[in-house]
């Protein structure tokens, strides 16, 4: 896996903070950071996710990719699966994340409790290589709410 990640700055004038992200699959992610009122040189432009947020984002999809599949794998009739992340960070640097929480809303017909309870388990114990990594910092916790559908 690779990618390459370039500084756009503003636009001719290589001050700000936004970056642009192209992946070995050829897609392209834009990243900013936030305004610095003090510093504006130092400071983004707020046109695109911070890349914190994006690994947040990240983390997100790659545990719901793996619940939707251990679904689908199992037969259940998944229709739909979102996850919402909350997370917290250190206050100082490196302002890692020490916390956060995964919450799964998972859309389908007749699935049982226990399925999704299992799938979750199992992207977040076994599959899932972005929560397990950031499980080696953070406190990693998941709930989840199922709509029949």
């Amino acid at each position: 896996m690779e990618c390459t990640v370039s500084w756009t700055g503003a636009a001719g004038t290589r001050s700000g903070m936004g970056f642009v992200a192209e992946t070995g699959s050829g897609h392209v992610i834009a990243m900013d950071g936030a305004p610095d009122e003090a510093k504006p040189e130092n400071g983004g432009r707020n046109l695109a996710p911070r890349p914190m947020e994006t690994v947040l984002a990240g983390t997100g999809g790659c545990s719901a990719y793996d619940v939707v599949l251990i679904l689908k794998r199992g037969r259940h009739d998944v229709r739909g699966c979102t996850v919402h992340l909350t997370s917290e960070r250190a206050a100082v640097d490196p302002k890692v994340f020490t916390k956060i929480h995964m919450h799964f809303t998972v859309t389908g017909k007749g699935i049982p409790a226990t399925a999704v309870e299992r799938a979750i388990a199992m992207s977040h114990e076994k599959y899932c290589s972005a929560s397990i990594m950031l499980g080696q910092m953070a406190e990693i916790t998941t709930g989840f709410a199922q709509i029949e559908a």
